[in-house]
């Protein structure tokens, strides 16, 4: 799973990134400080299953709070989006490429307005950046079909081709399948064995949703503590009501996180305050620390750094966490509940065997529920947080 940041230059795209990831990017107030992207590890929350089973779990990746398991995922941060990005302006054609393999969106929006549409500092308007960003994504993809679509529709319909098959495969490398195709087509009631008397329009609309289902965004409307961000924060909702739209704050979470490291604070990610340490930090980090406090867990809960992360993967992308456990909830090291697992909604005991390696998949018995102790079969749907053992020949 590839989560990929997107937004205009100098919108705070590698703070967040930082601030999820603590991988070590270049942070500057200029844009395209980011050229090449960059790939790090964040975490989304899943809760504990260990605690539940009355035991203590040792994660092999990733980490555990005793109440919060934190599993890996991999995070992307590619330079920003100009208008005219989708024609090449800024580099936009290696940055669009470079999304390619995202499978949802993060887009990092300056909610203070302080930055212009090209990140320089002035006068912005967040409602803008959105709408430029959508309608770059949108053209990108109507772009992979408009080159070809006017010979290719009618190849289509004279010789009886597959159209959802291959539109896929036009899209090939963006995790575009067939199943994608025929849900935009029925959704938007086009005929796909008439594709070339489709409409200007019809085509349009067919590449926008198609975007949309496969490509799903979130918004993390960052410098929210700044002035005026909350007046833009309302309009940005309103104007935009289909789309998640979440507080954000990557320079507290990156101060949050940076102190944790350095034994400051006691501060998990996601939570709505922390301890200091008293015996280890000076009067002027106390300071700033308690401004965070006060200014942005008090007022919106948490940073919205974690919320974005966590919404992206379960709210957005609808995936379940699933933990493989034998009888003795350990793996023949000894350790306790290693391993969680992130599986798409729907997926079945047998899609879990298979995800975990192919052999286990094809000598496949039956599964057993670690709570029930219950065996269940291949065709079972597993639930988010389930502790499941595969037996296998």
């Amino acid at each position: 799973m590839l989560l990929g940041l997107v937004g205009k230059p100098s919108c705070g795209k590698s703070t967040f990134f930082k601030a999820a990831t603590l991988s070590d990017v270049l942070i500057a107030s200029y844009p395209f400080a980011t050229i090449k992207p960059n790939h790090g590890i964040g975490y989304v929350r899943v809760e504990a299953l260990c605690k539940e089973l009355g035991v203590k779990c040792n994660p092999r990746t990733g980490y555990c709070t005793g109440e919060t398991r934190f599993v890996p995922v991999e995070l992307m941060d590619v330079a920003g989006l100009v208008e005219g990005a989708s024609e090449g302006k800024g580099l936009g054609n290696q940055f669009l490429d470079d999304l390619r393999k995202a499978d949802v969106f993060m887009h990092i929006v300056d909610i203070s307005g302080t930055t212009d549409a090209e990140g320089k500092e002035g006068q912005g308007d967040p409602v803008a950046d959105v709408k430029m960003l959508e309608n770059e994504l949108d053209k990108w993809y109507r772009g992979i079909l408009a080159k070809v679509w006017h010979k290719l529709s009618r190849t289509i319909q004279t010789s009886k081709q597959d159209f959802a098959a291959t539109i896929a495969k036009q899209f090939s490398g963006l995790k575009v399948d067939e199943d994608d195709v025929k849900d935009v087509t029925l959704k938007l009631k086009l005929d796909p064995e008439k594709p070339a008397d489709w409409s200007e329009e019809d085509l349009a609309k067919f590449a926008t949703t198609l975007r949309h289902m496969t490509k799903p965004m979130i918004i993390a409307a960052n410098k929210v503590d700044k002035p005026n961000s909350k007046e833009n924060l309302e309009r940005l909702k309103q104007e935009y009501p289909d789309l998640m739209v979440i507080p954000c704050s990557a320079d507290s979470e990156l101060a949050l996180r940076e102190a944790a490291q350095h034994e400051l604070i006691e501060y998990i990610p996601g939570e709505k305050t922390f301890k200091i340490n008293e015996d280890k930090i000076n009067e002027k980090q106390k300071a700033a620390l308690q401004s965070i406090q006060k200014n942005v867990l008090d007022v919106f809960g948490s940073t919205g750094v974690q919320d974005v992360l966590d919404k992206a993967v379960f709210d957005l992308l609808k995936y379940i966490a699933i933990f493989p456990a034998g009888s003795k909830l350990a793996d023949s090291k000894g350790n306790v509940l290693p391993d969680c697992f992130l599986l798409p909604e729907g997926s079945t005991a047998l899609d879990f065997a298979y995800h975990l390696h192919t052999d286990i998949g094809d000598g496949f018995i039956k599964a057993v529920d670690v709570r029930t102790k219950q065996p269940v079969g291949k065709d079972h749907p597993l639930k988010n947080r389930d502790g499941i053992e595969i037996m296998t020949k």
